[in-house]
């Protein structure tokens, strides 16, 4: 998964940057991920299509047919009243500054820098267990940013993620998560070219 990394002490933050019940606020390194983008249809089949394509990909259809070694979290870029999601697979580390180019046309290598010029990005993240449906992710999804206007916390409210972290067969203990972007300070609305979040 990608590593989360403390903040600096000098910068005012210490460990997790903010945290209250059912949200954590979270800082990352700039990470690479491998990922499809799926148009039409529902959620669930997205994501069920958008696997096959990246597990394909791990299973050897890149440059070098190379089996590499499956990771978490899968996520789901979505963006309520557009029907088309983001799926993507987090690469080992051995791979973050080398990966593979893919074979299949519509996968590809994406970089997680977070704001313009930074190489970390902060999200706000929302934990659960159990299966989780999509009807499940959007609840919890709207539960977190209830959360965040609740505590005065700025995000983009156009997307966010969902996170899976166990196969379909892990049937207890299981970890989903839902993810908003952090807006930095001195963002409007919407993320733009010079000061943008990479979703």
């Amino acid at each position: 998964m990608p590593k989360f990394i403390s903040p600096d002490p000098g910068a005012g933050y210490g460990g997790c940057v903010f945290q209250v019940p059912g949200c954590d606020l979270r800082m990352y390194e700039a990470s690479t991920w491998v990922s499809t983008v799926i148009k039409g249809g529902s959620q669930k089949e997205a994501l069920r299509q958008g696997f096959q394509k990246l597990f394909r990909y791990i299973q050897g259809k890149n440059e070098k047919e190379a089996k590499i070694e499956m990771t978490a979290p899968v996520t789901c870029l979505v963006q309520p009243g557009n029907a088309e999601y983001k799926i993507s697979f987090f690469l080992p580390f051995k791979h973050q500054n080398s990966p593979l180019e893919p074979i299949d046309p519509d996968v590809f290598l994406e970089q997680r820098k977070g704001m313009a010029n930074m190489h970390v990005h902060f999200l706000c993240s929302r934990s659960f267990g159990g299966f989780a449906s999509m009807e499940k992710f959007s609840k919890e999804a709207q539960a977190l940013a209830e959360t965040l206007q609740k505590e005065g916390q700025s995000f983009h409210p156009d997307f966010y993620y969902t996170a899976s972290y166990n196969s379909p067969f892990t049937l207890f203990n299981r970890h989903n998560e839902v993810w908003y972007f952090k807006k930095e300070e001195g963002e409007g609305g919407k993320p733009n070219e010079s000061q943008r979040v990479d979703i």
